[in-house]
C-alpha cells in the first residue's frame, strides 16, 4: 500500500509584530518586546509579546499594566501596523510562488495546498522546509510549520514546536500524534464546552474519542458529532484561496481616562480613520461599509453602521460618516472608554469610482493621500498630520 506525503500545510510567523520591531530596530534584540503601547501606565492591551516577553507571562491581549508589572524592563512600543502590513505581503508573495492554493487567515498565518507541487519542487516535506528557510532570508523573520494530511492538525502542528519549528504528522501517525494532546486544542472546543467534557472525564482529545459518536451526540447534537469526527483526525475542508481573506480593516482606541469631551472624541475619530484609510490603500482596497464602535465607563458596547453608494478609502470621508453615527449613539451620558472604526464589505480599489471624491476637488485629495502614503513609509506614521486635525487637537486642549 503507497504511503502518500501529507499536503495541508500551516505555516504561522513568530511573535509577529515583536519581530518586525527588533528586526527593525536592533537595539531590540534579545530583549522582551510589548506591542501595544509605549506607556504602560495607560490603558490598553497587548498586541504581541516577544519570545523574550513571554518568558515572563506576557501574552496578547493582557492589559498593558499587567504587563507592565510582570516585567518593569520590557520595551513598550506602540506598534507600526503599515511596517506589519508589508512584511505580511512578502511573505504572501513567498507562498504563492509554491502554489496558487494559499488561504490567509491573519496578517502573520495562512494555510497552503502542496498537493501537486511536487513535480515543480520536490516532496511537500522539502517544499515546506524551504519556503521557511527562504522567509527569513527574505524578510529576516522566523515562522513554524505544521505539515499534515488535513488542515486543522496542520494548525495544531505549526503549534506545536515554536518558534522556527517544522512538525510533520503522516497519515499513519496521526491519532497518534492527536489523542494524546489536551482537549482544548480542538477546534470548537470553547471553555464552555471544555467545562462539559471536563465533567464527562475528558481531559486530551483521546478521552473524546473514547466517548463514542452516539453519546457524543446525545450530549452536544450536531457539534458533537463534529468533535468526533475531529477527534478522529476527519477535516474533509479543502483551503480557499480567495485572495484578500480579510473581511473588514480597523482600528480602535482606549482612553487611558474614560473621556466625555466632544471634541476630544472626535479628535480620535479623525486619527483612527486616517489609519484606517492608508491601511486601506496599502492593501489596494475600500470599504462599502463602515462600522463605529463605542464602550461606555459601564462597559457597555454600543455599535453602530451604515452602508454606502461607493467605496471608501479616504480619511476624510471616513471620518464624516463615523462622526455621523457617533452623534446617533445613544451612551446616556456615561463617558467614553473605548472608540473603534472599522470598514467592511470590501473590494478591489479599482472599483472605486471619481464621484466618490470630495467635490471640489477630487484629484487633489487622491493626490494628497498617495503623496503623505509615500512619506509615512519612508519616515514613519504621524509625520505628516492633517490641518483640521491639528486645529481639533488645539480646540480639545483649550
Amino acid at each position: 500500500m503507497p504511503v502518500f506525503s501529507p499536503t495541508m500545510a500551516h505555516i504561522d510567523m513568530d511573535a509577529f509584530y515583536a519581530s518586525v520591531e527588533q528586526r527593525d530596530f536592533p537595539e531590540l534584540r534579545g530583549k522582551p518586546v510589548v506591542v501595544g503601547g509605549s506607556d504602560p501606565t495607560r490603558r490598553g492591551v497587548v498586541s504581541a509579546a516577544s519570545y523574550e516577553a513571554r518568558r515572563f507571562g506576557i501574552h496578547s491581549a493582557m492589559p498593558l499594566r499587567r504587563a507592565w508589572k510582570l516585567c518593569p524592563q520590557a520595551c513598550f512600543v506602540p506598534g507600526r501596523m503599515s511596517a506589519y502590513v508589508e512584511a505580511s505581503r512578502q511573505i504572501m508573495d513567498i507562498f504563492r510562488s509554491y502554489t496558487p492554493h494559499v488561504q490567509p487567515l491573519s496578517l502573520d498565518e495562512a494555510f497552503l495546498d502542496l498537493g501537486g507541487t511536487e513535480l515543480l519542487f520536490g516532496p511537500p516535506e522539502e517544499t515546506a522546509a524551504t519556503i521557511a528557510e527562504r522567509v527569513h532570508a527574505e524578510t529576516g523573520l522566523t515562522c513554524s510549520v505544521g505539515l499534515a494530511p488535513v488542515k486543522f492538525v496542520a494548525k495544531i502542528a505549526s503549534d506545536y514546536r515554536k518558534p522556527r519549528g517544522l512538525t510533520i504528522v503522516r497519515s499513519e501517525e496521526l491519532l497518534e500524534f492527536l489523542h494524546p494532546l489536551a482537549i482544548k486544542r480542538l477546534w470548537g472546543v470553547g471553555p464552555k464546552t471544555r467545562e462539559a467534557l471536563t465533567s464527562m472525564g475528558v481531559a486530551t482529545i483521546g478521552d473524546l474519542a473514547a466517548l463514542g459518536r452516539d453519546l457524543l451526540e446525545r450530549r452536544f447534537g450536531q457539534s458533537g458529532l463534529k468533535l468526533y469526527e475531529l477527534a478522529q483526525g476527519i477535516d474533509e475542508r479543502e483551503i480557499s484561496s480567495e485572495r484578500g481573506a480579510a473581511k473588514s480593516v480597523g482600528h480602535e482606541h482606549t482612553y487611558g481616562e474614560d473621556q466625555g469631551i466632544t471634541a476630544v472624541l472626535e479628535r480620535t475619530l479623525l486619527e483612527l480613520s486616517e489609519k484606517v484609510a492608508r491601511r486601506l490603500r496599502e492593501q489596494g482596497i475600500a470599504g462599502n461599509t463602515i462600522t463605529l464602535k463605542l464602550r461606555t465607563e459601564s462597559f457597555r458596547t454600543l455599535s453602530r453602521s451604515v452602508s454606502g453608494a461607493e467605496p471608501l478609502d479616504q480619511g476624510l470621508l471616513i471620518f464624516q460618516a463615523a462622526r455621523n453615527l457617533m452623534s446617533k449613539v445613544e451612551r446616556g451620558g456615561e463617558r467614553v472608554r473605548l472608540l473603534g472604526i472599522s470598514l467592511s464589505n470590501l473590494v478591489p480599489r479599482d472599483q472605486v469610482q471619481p464621484s466618490l471624491f470630495d467635490e471640489e476637488s477630487p484629484e487633489r485629495e487622491t493626490r494628497l493621500d498617495r503623496a503623505k502614503d509615500v512619506i509615512e513609509r519612508r519616515f514613519g506614521n504621524d509625520v505628516v498630520r492633517r490641518a483640521r486635525l491639528l486645529e481639533m487637537k488645539e480646540r480639545s486642549s483649550g
